[in-house]
């Protein structure tokens, strides 16, 4: 069985700059900086509400993630966590509130901004999302041939050092539909990091594998942050999974942000709805 661990040989030194500035919505190139020389972070979410009809998803959150850090989004199902991934992605949009990557104001982008923003945070969905007719290195290469501007023998050595980094090389050639459904993250981790994002967004990495698959997703997850450096946001129920990745949490109980701040400070809160959801958790099997 297939451990995950990362090559520790990888590096971006290994993939082309395929990234872009963002473009703002004046069409000027973004250059990431802010003017007076300070930091932003790079993601931030401001009174941000949203409703579905008369159902309100989530109800004036706000949190900020800096660069290098692991956010955890935490809380029971049906409380808008994977909500806010999509509101970041561009997917859905907000009736109310600012949101900003790399300093820069996306809400009201159109598509064809948002695309410039999705080649910096990326997403590895909770079903994988990979291509059923393309094998697994056809699903790595697929963003480094969409994106252009490389040979092909370029696009070999990459895809191939990313397949190892997250131990596939054995199913390589198999087509999604023979993947387990860890592996089948695994691989999906691999194709978002083709594309080489500033900020990789994961979408419950744990739900429905098994506590062994878990760790080793996890150890995945955070060898990435340590060795590359990434941005992490990482929706999850699992306390434990949590415990070994975030730099910070956020909690979010029916919709609204209960907890935002340190891993430690969310482990010894005494919000009465936090303290039941740890104490729920502890009955699960340990990882």
């Amino acid at each position: 069985m297939a451990d995950f661990s990362p090559n520790p040989e990888f590096s971006h030194t290994l993939i082309p700059e395929l990234s872009e500035p963002l473009a703002s919505k004046d069409g000027k190139v973004y250059s990431g900086l802010p003017a007076d020389g300070g930091a932003w972070p790079i993601i931030s979410f401001s009174h941000v509400s949203m409703w579905f009809d008369e159902r309100r998803i989530l109800d004036d959150v706000s949190f900020s993630v800096n660069r290098g850090e692991t956010l955890c989004i935490l809380g029971r199902s049906g409380v808008g966590k994977s909500v806010a991934l999509r509101i970041l992605m561009g997917f859905l949009k907000p009736q109310v509130g600012s949101i900003r990557v790399a300093g820069e104001e996306v809400n009201a982008f159109t598509e064809e901004q948002m695309r410039a923003v999705r080649k910096k945070v990326t997403m590895v969905f909770q079903n994988g999302a990979l291509f059923d007719s393309m094998s697994v290195r056809e699903n790595v290469a697929f963003p480094l041939r969409e994106h252009g501007g490389l040979a092909e023998d370029q696009i070999h050595e990459i895809v191939e050092r990313l397949i190892k980094m997250v131990g596939a090389e054995d199913v390589a050639d198999a087509l999604p539909a023979s993947l387990s459904t860890g592996r089948k993250r695994a691989v999906a981790i691999a194709r978002a990091l083709a594309a080489q994002p500033e900020v990789v967004l994961y979408d419950e990495p744990t739900t429905m594998v098994d506590p062994l698959i878990a760790r080793r997703l996890g150890d995945l997850i955070q060898r990435l942050k340590q060795q590359l450096g990434f941005t992490s946001i990482v929706v999850t129920h699992d306390v434990r999974f949590a415990e070994r990745l975030a730099d910070q949490v956020l909690f979010l109980d029916r919709g609204r942000a209960t907890y935002f701040g340190p891993l430690r400070g969310f482990l010894e809160s005494s919000e009465p709805n936090i303290r039941q959801f740890l104490a729920l958790d502890a009955y699960a099997l340990p990882m």
